[in-house]
């Protein structure tokens, strides 16, 4: 049996949604353990003892009809739990003091990546595309989280020169320092 033309393109769309569909799901995932590890190395809260990884579910074989939309699909993430709840008439545990607010921690991160960006910038005299100056960053070990860092950089870099700073576009994707 050959398929028509139209049936082809048909299947082709329906894989390319199941597909945008996992892209969704595993970008999901890697933020959560991703969003995990920070925690645990910034001592934001207890790592939780190591178990036995669960078994890994075989994958279902592709349906012949996709959802009607991505939000009909039952959610794949696992449930996070953060903390455990204190038994009954147990005392809390304690907050540290010295823990800065959430969002502390990432603006000062954001601080640094920049600070170290325009260090580059200045020692290399020239402007820089955002691809050699995060070849430049690595080298230093600043990471970055998401699947491109070279486009979360451009990104920043854009974002700071708008808005009048030290930096300055000089193109696509090409920054320096503003004289």
């Amino acid at each position: 049996m050959f398929l028509s033309e139209a049936e082809t393109e048909a299947r082709l769309d329906d894989l390319r949604r199941q597909r945008a569909a996992l892209d969704r799901a595993i970008a999901e995932h890697e933020l959560y353990l991703d969003l995990g590890r920070r925690l645990a190395r910034s001592g934001g809260a207890a790592e939780p003892a190591r178990a036995a990884p669960a078994p890994v579910p075989s994958p279902d074989p592709v349906p012949s009809t996709p959802p009607e939309s991505p939000r009909a699909q039952p959610a794949m993430m696992p449930a996070m739990t953060l903390a455990t709840p204190p038994a009954a008439g147990a005392a809390p545990a304690p907050v540290p003091e010295a823990a800065p607010p959430a969002g502390v921690s990432a603006r000062r991160e954001g601080r640094r990546l920049i600070e170290a960006a325009e260090a580059i910038l200045a020692e290399a005299g020239r402007p820089m595309h955002a691809a050699e100056i995060w070849e430049r960053l690595a080298a230093r070990g600043v990471t970055l989280p998401g699947h491109d860092p070279v486009a979360a950089l451009n990104t920043r870099l854009w974002k700071r020169a708008q808005g009048g700073t030290v930096f300055r576009r000089f193109g696509d994707a090409v920054y320096g320092l503003a004289s």
